[in-house]
């Protein structure tokens, strides 16, 4: 079948009214949202941009069953403006404005709908409702705005029936198979058979090296000396890491290359024993498909044994790809899995990411917990690469992230950033999830997020 057969997004398919007589669903009783506000402790270059603090969008919400029961759900995630709402003429105080009071347009919405149903159901009424509110903002922007909200339904249905939310996808509690959400193409396949009733142990934690972190003490002039790593040096030991994710900027082949030798040469030192994988992250920075092969080859020529270390690539080239055809990844897809993240919308954009070469996708909690998980399905089914980026996520939202990557089968690994670039937001929440937060043996411990909904409170 082509794309355009295939394609039914979740807002086309999800019916507006949810079947009440399911004694499982549930309704919204109240929704209430509030903000955290943390700075980090360095900066965190990306994509062209250092970002130096970090907005938490926190949504408390009461859910109830048709015989009456309640249960409370409580959702988290960072808002990340300058990651899903780029911009060259606002500044970061005004796009987060607009996620602001965007967020406060999406609680109206979400506390008018009476309708029953399960958390997935629900998203997927309400997505197209969030879109029309969004009138300035990007699409990818709405979906992390809407995040929490989501979250805290999946939580609350969690509590109220008992359950770790990853119990709950099952047709006991959800009575559609994929294609309600997904299109007819996805028939008989139901969400539980894509995800794994209990957490995986531990899951390979991606440290992250922004464009402005230090690999060595001669790479800084100002040492904090708060106790913590200050170089990537540090950080291995540390952290046990054998997993490394590199920012790399797109528009200098030569800084980009001597940047992953330079790691390489930090890791191979440190650890030269160690099995070492490397992500690289253009966050869409090249500016075509050329260059990304430019430089492949010319890693592989210098350095084969750090080019054979790279698991995958993300995002290389504009994240608009109906606009971006000719940037095709198949080539590139031959040397290394190639995966999108800031493209990955819908099911629309992955079927587009298909065609075009990509092979793989990067899941997110902040695109939705009902979107990660009906996302992660159709990876699956396509046998695309998998891997979870948590957008710098401290405290709940990184809870929800591990939970994200620890049940779907195959992901490659996870990034935690939060404990290197903020990690005072996640200062109440390491006691209670030992070896989650503080990582020493390079994995994070997702045996320990397996409480009531989304395990997090």
């Amino acid at each position: 079948m082509r794309r355009r057969d295939l394609l039914k997004t979740c807002a086309l398919a999800a019916a507006p009214a949810i079947v009440k007589s399911n004694p499982a669903a549930i309704r919204i009783e109240e929704i209430s949202h509030s903000y955290e506000d943390f700075h980090y402790r360095a900066p965190y270059k990306f994509g062209g941009f250092a970002v130096d603090r970090v907005t938490l969008l926190n949504v408390n919400c009461v859910v109830s069953l048709p015989n009456g029961r309640t249960a409370k759900g409580f959702g988290s995630m960072t808002m990340g403006n300058v990651w899903s709402f780029p911009s060259h003429t606002l500044t970061y105080d005004q796009t987060l404005a607009a996620m602001k009071s965007l967020a406060e347009k999406i609680n109206r919405v979400t506390a008018t709908y009476r309708e029953y149903g399960h958390p997935i159901d629900i998203n997927c009424a309400l997505e197209p409702e969030y879109l029309k509110e969004a009138t300035s903002v990007p699409k990818l922007c709405t979906l992390v705005t809407a995040s929490p909200f989501d979250a805290a339904l999946h939580d609350a249905f969690g509590k109220i029936h008992g359950r770790n939310v990853y119990q709950c996808y099952g047709p006991d509690l959800l009575p559609n198979d994929l294609s309600k959400y997904l299109g007819k193409a996805y028939e008989g396949r139901w969400l539980h058979q894509f995800l794994l009733q209990k957490p995986q142990s531990a899951i390979p934690l991606y440290h992250s090296v922004g464009a402005l972190d230090a690999l060595t003490p001669t790479d800084f002039q100002n040492p904090l000396h708060d106790g913590l790593p200050e170089t990537l040096a540090d950080w291995i030991p540390y952290s046990g890491l054998d997993h490394i994710k590199i920012k790399l900027n797109g528009d200098d082949l030569a800084w980009d290359l001597e940047r992953v030798l330079g790691v390489d040469l930090v890791a191979s030192k440190v650890r030269p024993q160690t099995t070492w994988f490397y992500s690289l992250d253009f966050n869409e920075r090249c500016r075509n498909v050329e260059y990304l092969l430019d430089f492949t080859r010319t890693l592989k020529e210098r350095n084969p044994a750090a080019f054979a270390r790279i698991q995958y690539i993300e995002q290389p080239t504009a994240r608009d790809l109906a606009s971006d055809r000719h940037n095709e990844m198949h080539a590139a897809s031959k040397l290394v899995p190639v995966v999108i993240d800031e493209s990955l919308t819908g099911l629309d954009m992955l079927l587009l990411a298909r065609e075009m070469g990509y092979t793989g996708l990067a899941l997110k909690a902040c695109k939705g917990q009902s979107q990660a998980l009906l996302m992660a399905a159709a990876g699956q089914i396509h046998k695309m690469f998998l891997c979870v980026q948590d957008l710098t996520c401290p405290g709940a939202s990184f809870l929800q992230s591990a939970g994200l990557a620890a049940h779907v089968p195959g992901v490659a690994g996870i990034e935690g950033n939060a404990r290197e670039y903020v990690p005072a937001a996640n200062k109440a929440w390491e006691p209670r999830f030992p070896g989650v937060f503080d990582v020493r043996n390079g994995r994070v411990a997702a045996e320990t997020i397996t409480g009531l909904g989304l395990g997090a409170v």
